[in-house]
């Protein structure tokens, strides 16, 4: 075998993403695909997610404290490459991507229609991890269509 020290971390890859959305503050949402996401708890429910420091998303996140993380479906596939490959900073990503926000249940930042499920969450602590900021946070709410979740994925409806 050849070393990969280097591509380590891709070694992990593929994995489920998720569209990360945060807010500016005067409450305009950007939306950025993350794959960099996983649970640490279930009581309480927290999960975590790693944003390039220097990133747009990562900037919103430390100054709004709250993030949501939104359930895409394989018919947001291009979505989620256009949220995953251009920076809010340059773009407004929602309407390139052609997709609205409704307002969440618990939290200033919204959510993305058309997903198939939401997680809110607000910040409890982060951590910057090298090249990263990994922002744990405690989910204050979760919801999901119940055609394509019930206790696990229906993998053939999503």
């Amino acid at each position: 075998m050849r070393s990969v020290l280097g591509e380590a971390c891709w070694l992990l890859h593929p994995r489920p993403t998720v569209l990360v959305v945060a807010v500016d503050g005067e409450g305009r949402p950007n939306v950025m695909a993350c794959s960099w996401n996983m649970p640490v708890s279930e009581e309480p429910p927290m999960v975590a997610i790693a944003l390039d420091v220097e990133g747009y998303t990562n900037q919103l996140i430390k100054e709004s404290g709250e993030f949501t993380l939104n359930i895409p479906s394989r018919e947001l596939l291009g979505q989620v490459w256009i949220a995953g490959t251009r920076s809010g900073r340059e773009v407004d990503k929602l309407r390139l991507m052609g997709l609205k926000t409704k307002p969440s249940r618990k939290l200033r930042t919204p959510v993305l229609a058309g997903c198939v499920a939401h997680l809110e969450c607000k910040v409890v602590r982060a951590v910057e991890t090298g090249d990263c900021t990994t922002f744990i946070a405690e989910v204050v709410d979760a919801y999901a269509e119940p055609e394509t979740f019930e206790k696990t994925w229906k993998l053939d409806k999503v």
